[in-house]
């Protein structure tokens, strides 16, 4: 069974940095659509950055562009997300998702489109 296995989260004061990560086991990141995705209990879940390796382009959501970025580590078969000039809206439950590569980008955040799953991170970004 795929397995992707999120850390790095933690609490950071307003302005702050994390580095999540992702490591895959049991399949190859780097053959695989992946993203980040996060949730809130006042917000729905919703997807922050996004990697297709097929095309080797990235995307971010408006919220976080300029502040967040995603990357991928092919030897150590790792995806990371680098947050900085973190927010209070930043706070949530942080997930990393795979699927197939190849998603027609208008689609790149469409949680249903994406069939593996990790546990989830927490973020507090505290004011």
């Amino acid at each position: 069974q795929a397995q992707l296995l999120e850390s790095g989260g933690g609490s950071v004061q307003t302005g702050g940095s994390l580095r999540l990560s992702c490591p895959a086991a049991w399949f190859t990141v780097r053959k695989y659509a992946l993203a980040w995705y996060r949730q809130s209990p006042a917000k729905e879940r919703e997807g922050v950055a996004a990697i297709d390796t097929g095309s080797g382009n990235t995307y971010y959501a408006d919220s976080v562009k300029g502040r967040f970025i995603i990357s991928l580590d092919n030897a150590k078969n790792t995806l990371y997300l680098e947050m900085n000039m973190l927010q209070p809206e930043d706070t949530a439950v942080y997930y990393c998702a795979a699927t197939p590569p190849g998603i027609n980008s208008r689609y790149i955040f469409d949680a249903d489109l994406y069939n593996r799953w990790g546990q989830g991170t927490q973020v507090t970004v505290s004011s």
